[in-house]
């Protein structure tokens, strides 16, 4: 066999045992690492030899990687960490895990130069003191062999099992079928063009109408293009929790057509859905699950490969089989499926997970971007940072001592900068270099005392530091992409300021991840206009749009704009009341279950009790603040095929998009709204902005209107599921029959115009201008 394998990624997989221990303790950044090696390898003398690259095979097995440093005179082997804090603390499985390593490099350098014995030392670099502690062993060279063929057997029957998992994955790919008897209408479009995309190694934006199958017509040439591409993974990434459910039901209908068919499918969830002692730490002296984890991962992981299915609930219950943590071992078989199946952040955050393997195992990766219109928005809140006042001067009290000097002197910049504010919101053309400073200072004491004092902190000095650094890191890295600014709330009575460090444009942070992808494939109902996605998200250039055709017909949607009647905030008062009658109206033409949208939650309550109280037979229930998942659940399921009613919504929110009502379970929807974001002053800068950016024409797209009509075509969208479905649509404001506002609407509806039987009120604009459309 050709198998390949780095010297630490071997010892990584046959030498970590004991206890899974995260305690929190800072260790080395990237940079203090190699600024560690880099001070210890200048103290050596000149004989010495830095970075020896290494390889060596083993029954095919090829082994390779790059020593630290090896000092001839000495015959001595160095494999130099860097750490923080008390040495004791590094745990022992970790010291292990670095003499496995120093003993595989021994026995490359003996085989390479004909040594008899070598001298080996493990050192360790204090970052803080810079102070070096060596152990040092004398091993003969046949010893060091018997050791790299230990892990090596133990490895290459793990690489054989891989690679003859491989090689019948693909053999099955190859002959998968699409398993249905015929695509449906637009589906085979879309799921040519994303073959193309992956079989030429590019990026893809596809827009097509939801119920249209977007989820298989993706997934299934996904993986076709796997044998000829050589692909390595497939991660499927979405922002809820509905499109991870589809993805799977998407993968068990294309896992069915075989039995035990080899493709390895991973759901993988956040920590806290995954663990099972919440109220516990995450070591061995503290959860039974943490305690002996790497001795137990081996027995857990062919398990869990073995299976090849591997939702949450079956990870939970092999995890719970072999007594090792569900979440931990999830992650660990990030590394060994084929399919993963997460949320967003595991690819696109700073700190990304399947990005970070991607990078480390140099994987060819095809990337599935679910409902990739919300991308934009969460992306913004990976990387935007913010610091409370009040919190911040909370956390003064209860911090240990050697914080106080440095966080009184954040507090010192801080009230300065309070000083120079006149207004409650203001944005500075970059953060402040005195505060900034500050508040590194504080992160590298912090960072200090929590290296010697791991145990004992309060919850709340653990994130500030973590809100601290990411400011810190986002400061750094600050651009036109991102905005600084301070809101300052005098609602108490008493001034508290907010800082943050807001990214508007992702752009320059999701690029690289896209460009290290071999393809990717965002598709959502609403990806329109094209570039608006393509400028925010930081695509490739000339990253090629379709819009897949509908397999739904005019004939099916009924969607009338109501063409005398306004929802701008000073007009909501008045339109209560015809929107009641409209409502009332349409209900006893056809009875059935209705969603009704509105701009805010406000504005929904006046309208649930302007119905209730003109039309009381109409049964209704609504959305409410901050429900939870048993609440949305109950709302979800007043909707039945027998049922009748109406449901109020805020656009926008859990029920304006994800949610499939099918046939009679939903007959229609009325839309009170272009769900325009709130004009505030944080937004007026964001369109600044964008008109500073990408031109004066397109800020007030880009931050008002095309996130708006997104909303409204993602709601509408919850009315026709199948091909069998029929409904109506009520587009509630005259703003729906501007022609801009009509190009973003899909292009299989046909809009038609109706006028309700009432009188404007006093000072109704007729003709609406650029700045009216809130």
């Amino acid at each position: 066999m050709n198998y390949q394998v780095a010297v630490r990624a071997l010892c990584e997989f046959t030498a970590k045992v004991g206890d899974l221990d995260l305690r929190f303790t800072p260790s080395p950044t990237a940079q203090e690492g190699m600024t560690g090696h880099a001070i210890v390898l200048a103290r050596r003398g000149p004989g010495y030899c830095p970075e020896l690259t290494l390889s060596g095979e083993y029954h095919g097995l090829l082994v390779r990687g790059r020593a630290d440093g090896y000092d001839p005179d000495q015959n001595l082997l160095e494999e130099i960490k860097t750490h923080r804090g008390d040495i004791s603390r590094i745990p022992e499985n970790h010291r292990l895990l670095h003499w496995a390593q120093a003993k595989v490099y021994g026995w490359l350098l003996c085989a390479e130069r004909e040594l008899p014995e070598i001298n080996l030392a493990v050192v360790y670099f204090n970052v803080l003191t810079q102070h070096e502690t060596a152990f040092h062993l004398t091993v003969s060279a046949e010893e060091l062999q018997q050791f790299f063929n230990l892990q090596c057997s133990r490895y290459i029957h793990w690489a054989e099992y891989e690679r003859a998992h491989r090689l019948r994955r693909d053999e099955s790919l190859l002959r998968l079928k699409f398993p249905h008897a015929e695509f449906r209408n637009g589906q085979r479009q879309l799921a040519n063009t994303v073959y193309r995309a992956a079989r030429d190694g590019h990026c893809l934006m596809a827009q097509a109408t939801t119920g249209i199958g977007k989820t298989l017509g993706t997934l299934f040439p996904q993986l076709k293009a796997f044998p000829e591409q050589k692909l390595d993974r497939l991660f499927f990434v979405t922002a809820k929790t509905p499109g991870r459910r589809l993805a799977l039901d998407a993968l068990h209908t294309l896992r069915s057509q075989e039995t035990a068919m080899p493709l390895r499918v991973l759901e993988h969830v956040a920590r806290d859905k995954a663990c099972e002692h919440p109220d516990k730490a995450c070591h061995g002296d503290s959860c039974p699950l943490a305690k002996g984890f790497y001795d137990r991962l081996p027995d857990a992981r062919k398990a869990a490969l073995d299976s090849q299915w591997l939702n949450h609930q079956n990870v939970r219950k092999i995890a719970l089989e072999h007594q090792v943590c569900p979440y931990y071992l999830s992650q660990e078989l990030c590394r060994w499926a084929d399919v993963v199946v997460c949320d967003y952040n595991y690819y696109f955050d700073m700190g990304g997970l399947l990005y970070g393997l991607t990078l480390l195992n140099e994987w060819r990766i095809t990337l599935l971007v679910d409902e990739a219109h919300n991308l934009i928005d969460r992306a913004r809140g990976m990387y935007t940072a913010e610091l409370n006042q009040q919190r911040f001067e909370a956390l003064r009290l209860i911090a240990p001592k050697v914080m106080k000097a440095p966080l009184e002197r954040i507090s010192r910049h801080w009230r300065q900068l309070e000083l120079e504010q006149q207004v409650a919101y203001q944005v500075y053309p970059t953060a402040p270099d005195l505060f900034v400073m500050a508040l590194q200072k504080a992160v590298s004491t912090l960072t200090d005392h929590l290296s010697e004092q791991p145990a004992g902190n309060a919850t709340e000095l653990l994130h500030f530091y973590l809100d601290a650094m990411l400011f810190c890191r986002l400061a750094e890295a600050f651009g036109p992409h991102s905005l600084f600014d301070i809101s300052r709330d005098d609602s108490s009575g008493k001034s508290v300021s907010t800082l943050c460090i807001r990214n508007i444009v992702p752009a320059p942070f999701l690029a690289p991840r896209f460009e290290d992808a071999h393809s990717c494939t965002l598709f959502s109902a609403t990806l329109s206009p094209a570039n608006y996605y393509a400028d925010l998200l930081g695509l490739p250039e000339k990253t090629p749009s379709i819009d897949v055709d509908s397999p739904f017909s005019a004939e099916q949607l009924q969607v009338q704009a109501v063409s005398n009647l306004s929802t701008r905030f000073a007009h909501r008062d008045y339109s209560l009341g015809p929107i009641a009658a409209l409502i009332a109206r349409q209900y006893a033409e056809k009875p059935g279950n209705y969603l009704a949208f509105f701009s805010s939650y406000s504005y929904l309550q006046a309208a649930v009790d302007e119905l209730r109280q003109a039309h009381p037979h109409i049964p209704v229930w609504q959305q409410s603040r901050k429900m939870d998942e048993s609440e949305r659940q109950a709302f979800l399921d007043r909707f039945t095929s027998h049922s009748r009613g109406v449901g109020f919504a805020v656009l926008g929110g859990a029920f304006g998009e994800g949610i499939d009502l099918p046939g009679d379970q939903l007959i229609g929807a009325f839309i009170a709204t272009l769900g325009l974001p709130q004009t505030n002053p944080v937004n007026e800068q964001v369109k600044l902005r964008m008109d500073a950016m990408f031109g004066s024409n397109k800020g007030y797209g880009y931050t008002y209107l095309y996130p708006g009509l997104q909303k409204v075509v993602q709601a509408a969208g919850r009315v026709i599921r199948t091909v069998q479905d029929q409904g109506v649509v009520y587009l509630i404001d005259d703003r729906f029959n501007q022609p801009a506002i009509r190009k973003l609407l899909p292009t299989w509806w046909k809009v038609d115009r109706c006028r309700l039987p009432l009188d404007p009120p006093a000072g109704l604009k007729t003709n609406i201008g650029p700045n009216d459309y809130n």
